[in-house]
């Protein structure tokens, strides 16, 4: 695993920070466990061991670090058997919701495939564990597993009670929550890699006056800014039906007219956007870097009428990462919404840094339209298409 590889002082400094987070318990409950924030939980597990912080992507890993991908989760010990929450599929429940029993299983059990091997594609990752930051009466634990892929081809025992199907996949054991769309992980507990004691302090407010005694504090309130982003489709929107155009958007290597690179796409971006956030792009044909999720740089530009599109400066570059890297499309095989669907990603964010560089993540099904609805919904419809 990871873990048991790391330096021992970094090991320790995770176990001590652990520790003082878990003995501030009593701030929020009067339970004996101590209680670890999930976001806590990644962020710790990222400044410990200088790990690259994924949480703000919607993916399978929370953090990544020498090409391994990591679920950070945190959850009570109990019986060292539970069932833990692993992927939600609301934005690609149609996909499933017609078919019964092991039909609808096997459905789900691709699309969870297929988000862990997107999101190894996406950030060049060899390989998946779960970190797990588990707690029981006054101690914390941790382990790690291996995120095994669903073994398809080995589904059996299938059982449906209500609303829940349980199955095993030969490794595994699942239970799949139909009404809320939820895949659920049996999380067997027995090999611990760190077992220590958590001193939850009585009086937690105390013991921070104490601390902050003498000392001029600035409170702050919400979550740190992550900087000005917007959020992009990867797809268009025809008679009210979210589709990938044939011969344009990232099929743009299909249109008519002159020879075209295989790898030639861009990604729209809908002109309520310029108005609404003037000067987040530079001029139209300037060339900027545009930063992607496994670290690899690529010089981008937006170009055609109104700026209406971002391209890499070299053709087929955004195109061989998207198509080929990603999304693991052969060459003139074209893309379709279907495809965006099954992989529960279908939008970009793109982050303006300080330095001028860009960086840009894949976002879950449905990020773009919640972004547009929560910018402006007094924005006049607009046909953002784009034609060339």
């Amino acid at each position: 695993m990871f873990l048991e590889h790391q330096n021992k002082d970094k090991i320790e400094y995770y176990k001590k920070m652990l520790a003082a987070v878990g003995s501030l318990s009593r701030l929020f409950s009067e339970s004996d466990n101590p209680f670890i924030q999930y976001r806590v939980a990644e962020n710790l597990f990222c400044k410990a061991f200088d790990a690259e912080n994924l949480s703000r992507t919607d993916c399978s890993a929370d953090a990544s670090k020498d090409k391994v991908g990591f679920g950070i989760k945190t959850f009570l010990e109990n019986n060292s058997a539970t069932m833990q929450k692993v992927a939600e599929f609301n934005g690609e429940h149609i996909s499933f919701k017609n078919l019964e029993g092991g039909e609808k299983i096997k459905k789900v059990s691709e699309l969870r495939n297929n988000r862990i091997e997107t999101t190894k594609r996406i950030f060049g990752l060899e390989r998946m564990i779960y970190h797990c930051v588990t707690r029981k009466k006054n101690k914390i634990i941790v382990y790690e597993i291996p995120m095994d892929l669903v073994d398809i081809e080995n589904i059996s025992n299938v059982v449906v009670n209500k609303n829940i199907i349980s199955f095993k996949d030969g490794v595994n054991e699942y239970s799949f929550n139909v009404t809320k769309s939820t895949l659920y992980k049996r999380f067997v507990t027995s090999k611990p890699l760190l077992d220590f004691s958590v001193d939850i302090l009585d009086d937690p407010f105390d013991s921070l006056e104490k601390f902050l005694h003498g000392e001029e504090v600035t409170l702050t309130h919400g979550e740190p800014a992550e900087g000005e982003h917007i959020f992009l489709p990867l797809y268009s929107v025809s008679s009210g039906e979210k589709i990938v155009k044939e011969k344009s958007g990232l099929n743009q290597w299909n249109a008519a007219g002159r020879p075209r690179d295989p790898n030639e796409v861009y990604i729209q971006i809908p002109s309520w956007i310029h108005k609404t956030y003037p000067g987040f792009f530079p001029a139209r044909d300037t060339a900027f870097t545009l930063i992607l999720p496994n670290g690899k740089e690529m010089v981008a530009k937006v170009c055609q009428d109104g700026s209406k599109a971002l391209m890499s400066k070299h053709n087929a570059d955004l195109g061989q990462w998207l198509l080929r890297d990603v999304l693991d499309l052969k060459e003139k095989e074209l893309l379709t919404y279907d495809k965006l669907q099954g992989i529960g990603l279908d939008s970009v964010v793109i982050y303006k840094n300080d330095d001028g560089r860009y960086d840009i993540d894949f976002t879950k099904l449905g990020s773009y339209e919640s972004f547009k609805n929560g910018v402006s919904e007094s924005l006049e419809e607009e046909d953002d298409d784009i034609e060339n």
